[in-house]
């Protein structure tokens, strides 16, 4: 499996629609097996969601994503863990645990870690 954790700062990026770094997990049975980092240039969304599911991504990490966005990343089958914060380290770290879900993983004021579609997005 392949997640992408959007980056900025050594921090998650707030805001998917204008990041410009990808932090690449190559996930096997829990263990991170490959870890490398991308740029990504392009600004269409279009573009944006085509190389995410170019690289085979199957779950993106991020903070806020726009509406428009995100309906083309879960069009092309991408899972989205939006309202994501921390240090980029911590959050892989809680993801393999599968706790991401803690209130200090998520974006100030972005509800009580309830799933992107019952909360209000960016």
């Amino acid at each position: 499996m392949k997640v992408a954790v959007t980056v900025w700062n050594n921090r998650i990026s707030p805001l998917f629609d204008a990041t410009r770094t990808l932090i690449i997990l190559d996930i096997q049975h829990g263990v991170v097996n490959e870890r490398y980092r991308v740029s990504i240039d392009c600004t269409s969304p279009f573009s944006r969601a085509a190389n995410l599911s170019e690289m085979g991504i199957n779950t993106l990490i991020c903070g806020g994503v726009s509406d428009f966005f995100a309906k083309l990343i879960e069009a092309r089958n991408i899972k989205i863990i939006p309202f994501v914060a921390g240090r980029v380290d911590e959050v892989i770290d809680a993801y393999l645990k599968n706790a991401l879900g803690r209130k200090r993983f998520r974006m100030p004021g972005c509800g009580d870690g309830q799933s992107r579609k019952d909360r209000n997005r960016v």
